[in-house]
């Protein structure tokens, strides 16, 4: 399962059944899970931790140095969960000792051709980051988050859960869950109802979702006052919870 002409540190800990193409790199502290394969002319550096069934793409790089100025070669590690896909030329850098000391990858994401994700990033599961997306250092992603091409996020910005941004979008606030965001800088342009019916919201939570957004955008109140009236409604409305539960942990305002 491993070329002979591939590179593998040997304290990197490979199951048994992982496949290495010719020319890849595994470097020291890697662990490697069941049923991945890593393509050829890829390099995945330690510490790094791959869980199940992923698959890294040739010339893309898992787990190398944070692109931080502050680091000084301290260790920090890479967690990546099962069934996650890395295309080519993709980037992901570990934490950094300032930081969280870690970069956490969910399950099931992919990271198309030359997307980036940055040191200390926590990235959910089910996202999609298309090509020539970048996240920057302590941003975190909840789950089925989609980047269109070219989009950007700012250093430590959060993205809630079910939000769609547009292409080009360049995000320097943080965005509230089930949102469409677009423009230079990102604004809210609606609720992700295509994406939300994809995943099973019917259509009362939609309405409920699209009456939460006018609410918050669309009703004139100050924040605090809009979200005190979405903690009551969140109360017989359950998908609102995660609007409720996003504004509380907001720490860089959100988009308007």
């Amino acid at each position: 399962m491993i070329d002979p002409r591939a590179v593998i540190a040997p304290d990197a800990e490979l199951a048994a059944d992982v496949e290495v193409g010719p020319f890849s790199i595994i470097g020291p502290g890697v662990r490697i899970g069941p049923g991945c394969r890593i393509g050829p002319h890829a390099v995945v550096n330690g510490p790094t931790t791959l869980g199940r069934d992923n698959k890294v793409f040739q010339f893309a790089s898992v787990g190398d140095a944070p692109q931080d100025k502050k680091y000084r070669g301290e260790p920090t590690r890479l967690e990546v969960g099962d069934g996650n896909v890395f295309r080519e030329f993709c980037s992901i850098n570990r934490g950094t000792a300032t930081g969280r000391g870690v970069t956490r990858i969910g399950d099931d994401n992919l990271f198309m051709a030359y997307s980036h994700v940055g040191h200390d990033c926590i990235v959910g599961s089910h996202c999609v980051m298309s090509n020539c997306t970048a996240l920057a250092g302590h941003v975190e992603l909840g789950d089925w988050v989609i980047l269109s091409g070219y989009s950007g996020v700012h250093q430590f910005c959060k993205i809630g859960a079910h939000t769609f941004l547009a292409n080009n979008a360049a995000v320097t606030r943080d965005v509230p869950p089930y949102l469409l965001v677009a423009g230079t800088p990102a604004v809210p342009k609606g609720v992700n109802s295509e994406g939300l019916k994809r995943r099973g919201f019917g259509a009362t939570q939609i309405a409920n979702i699209r009456n939460a957004y006018r609410l918050l955008y669309r009703s004139g109140l100050k924040l605090a006052r809009a979200t005190e009236q979405l903690q009551v409604l969140a109360a017989a409305q359950p998908e609102l919870l995660p609007f409720v539960q996003f504004l509380a942990a907001s720490e860089r305002s959100i988009v308007r």
